[in-house]
């Protein structure tokens, strides 16, 4: 079976948004008028196509990111392949974002138009950055009361420090909101109500706006031509570009990401939705036009490209995993180059281990059609995979590969766990397994003093919800802990030490000596070590061993057993004996030389503290920011949006817990707030000493 369609007309893309923004709704009507889904689901009701978790139809926001390939006809005439990832718009799961980001070529940021640029925009906007996507931006909303397109665009300048290129213009707004006008076509889209958004009429422009139409068609024209001296120049001598040059060279641009080009409309009420997709097709990168992906050849290291093509040697990225209750674990992959056929084996570069490729699924939100081969661009579900987690890269076995690695954070936030009766021990264990691939921003432990079973994510709402899911789809009840702070250790002062580790007991002794300098390395969270060692005082081959020792004191410090970040060490000096030396040996001295050095290292205890923003109508900011300081908060500002005020500070997360219900009681459930972990800081003495009676 041969490729149906071309890689130029493919478009793998997601749709970025902070919560509440309409993503989902978007997506559904994408879905719609692609043709995929004959009865539009509205979130409202907790019915939509993406959102197929049942929790996220009843919290109403989206968790995980579906994969679904849907068709379009672009204004060329040809039929273009959709894959629309969708990505969570929650701060709580950013993982899933920047991992959905890896495996996009282009994205649509959706905004609210009446909240503009939002905290978690910004989030998912530096994400984005990361990985150099092109984006278009899609001012949604433009039916809701207080929608200000203008001020929009002024706010991506503000907040983002990015170029928008105003490609459309609404024609009224909030209720009166009607259409659009094309700054390329220079002529006026107006929906007729009652079809379903389905036809729209092209009208001349309204004439209080056309003054308004030609400013920012001056605008787009001037983005545009920056992209080409020739266009540029017959630019400057007052030649225009035609509509086509004009649509080519903002195509440029946006996948050189230069600037971004917007739209506006109100997929609620099912406008603006088909000048989207035809934007996509005309402005977001086919996987041809992206820079080839780039990996370390898994045998030598050199650097390798594998560039969007069928003849190249297979190379695939897993990004999500998923448990379908249907087919079992489901391993959603982006093939990167060559080509992929049903029952073949491929190495899964990081793990050392093979994979056979049983049955490959092409997803629709929640249905699924069995494939027999799939190429280059195209994102497929593995049904039936061992061994491969998120991330891990799958390749032909003739050529092998890895490309880059993602990049997950730790956790800030844990709480202890346990199963609610003897029968669901064993299952608990088997769905914290199974979540814990899925997720690799969630963690498993356990307590080894307490035998408790902890669990670690990154906020209360990732943990909530992974208990739900162990409740819903593996049916395991468990009691939950208050949640804990996952706090660090740190050192604050220079020292040397000096440790000879000696043991003779009959037979072969045990012999090593070390001198090491500690230090604080504020730089970096990762422990730091180095040898200066100089003619042999310790032997090459057991200096490993200094480290090793060293580093498996770090996952427990001395204040409080909370693991140590910032510690640099430096081997300066040891000896060794001929025969009762051993790498063991240098491990010890390693470890007890670190114990021994503690307590003149000035070890203090660290918190993480959150940056929370808070939005809260005006009658309630002096509460918000007497609660917060109540908090140990530090106020870092505020700002008018819209008729509500933002409230920036930052806040240890030991006294965040809770602090929605606080919230909605305080403001009568009017203020909503987000926080990301930041940094982490010095406890106050009090609080450490309190933090070290409970768990040392």
């Amino acid at each position: 079976m041969a490729r149906e369609y071309k890689i130029e007309d493919y478009r793998n893309f997601g749709i970025m948004a902070h919560i509440d923004a309409g993503k989902t709704t978007t997506t559904e009507r994408v879905l719609y008028y692609t043709g995929k889904s004959h009865k539009i689901g509205e979130v409202h009701d907790g019915a939509a196509t993406m959102d197929w978790m049942e929790q996220e139809q009843e919290r109403g926001i989206t968790i995980t990111s579906a994969a679904t390939t849907t068709f379009w006809k672009g204004r060329d005439g040809k039929m273009h392949r959709f894959n629309i990832i969708d990505t969570p718009g929650h701060v709580d799961f950013t993982i899933e974002v920047e991992r959905s980001l890896r495996v996009l070529d282009g994205a649509i940021a959706l905004l609210d138009a009446n909240a503009g640029v939002e905290p978690q925009t910004e989030t998912v906007w530096r994400q984005a950055d990361k990985y150099r996507v092109p984006r278009m931006i899609f001012c949604n909303k433009m039916d809701k009361i207080g929608a200000d397109f203008y001020r929009s665009v002024e706010m991506i300048g503000s907040r983002l420090g990015a170029q928008a290129v105003v490609m459309q213009l609404p024609i009224g707004a909030e209720t009166e909101f009607k259409g659009v006008v094309d700054l390329v076509e220079m002529n006026a889209l107006v929906w007729r109500d009652e079809t379903l958004g389905a036809a729209w009429d092209v009208v001349e422009i309204p004439d209080d706006l056309r003054a308004r139409a030609e400013e920012y068609r001056e605008k787009m024209i001037e983005a545009a031509v920056e992209m080409d001296e020739t266009a540029l120049e017959n630019y400057l001598e007052g030649k225009m570009p035609s509509n086509d040059e004009i649509r080519a060279l903002i195509r440029k641009g946006t996948i050189a990401v230069k600037f971004y080009p917007m739209f506006c409309g109100s997929a609620f009420k099912n406008k603006g939705v088909q000048p989207l997709l035809d934007a996509v097709v005309e402005y977001l990168p086919s996987p041809a036009d992206v820079p080839a992906i780039k990996g370390v050849d898994a045998k030598t290291d050199a650097e390798i490209e594998r560039h969007a093509d069928d003849s190249e040697p297979l190379s695939m990225l897993a990004f999500k995993i998923m448990n379908d209750p249907f087919v079992g674990s489901l391993t959603f992959a982006r093939i990167y180059s060559g080509k992929l056929t049903k029952g073949i084996s491929v190495d899964n570069t990081v793990k050392g281990k093979k994979e056979r490729i049983g049955r490959m699924l092409q997803m629709h939100a929640n249905s699924r059609a069995d494939v027999e081969e799939a190429f280059a661009g195209d994102i497929v579900a593995l049904a039936g995979l061992k061994d491969t987690t998120t991330g891990d890269t799958l390749c032909d076995p003739l050529h092998p590969v890895i490309l880059e690695r993602m990049e997950f954070p730790d956790p800030v936030i844990q709480i202890a766990i346990e199963p609610k009766t003897k029968n669901d021990q064993e299952k608990m264990g088997l769905a914290l397994h199974r979540l814990a691939a899925e997720d690799p921003s969630f963690r498993v432990k356990t307590d080894e003093e307490s035998g408790q079973t902890i669990i670690s994510g990154m906020g209360e709402l990732h943990l909530d919800i992974i208990v739900d899911r162990m409740r819903r789809e593996f049916k395991v009840e468990a009691n939950v802990g208050a949640p804990q702070v996952a706090y660090r250790e740190t050192i604050t002062r220079r020292h040397e030490q000096d440790y000879t580790h000696k043991k003779q007991t009959g037979g072969t002794g045990q012999f090593a000596r070390v001198k090491i300098l500690f230090e604080p390395n504020p730089e970096s969270s990762e422990f730091v070590f180095e040898s200066k060692i100089v003619g042999g005082a310790v032997p090459k081959e057991y200096i490993p061993g200094v480290e090793k020792g060293i580093n498996s004191v770090m996952t427990s410090g001395p204040f409080a057993g909370f693991p140590m970040i910032g510690v640099k060490a430096t081997l300066i000096d040891g000896a060794y004996h001929d025969v009762d030396s051993s790498v063991l040996a240098f491990e010890i001295a390693g470890r007890a030389c670190f114990r021994e050095a503690a307590p003149k290292l000035g070890v203090q205890l660290l918190e993480p503290i959150m940056k929370v923003e808070v939005v809260t109508p005006e009658d309630y900011v002096g509460s918000v920011i007497g609660d917060l300081n109540g908090r140990r908060g530090q106020i870092q500002g505020q700002e008018a949006r819209g008729v509500a005020v933002v409230v920036n500070a930052m806040v240890p997360l030991a006294n965040m817990f809770k602090y929605v219900d606080n919230l909605r009681s305080m403001s009568q459930g009017r203020a909503a707030y987000t926080m990301q972990f930041d940094h982490y800081e010095p406890v106050p003495t009090a609080v450490a000493q309190e933090v070290q009676k409970k768990y040392a």
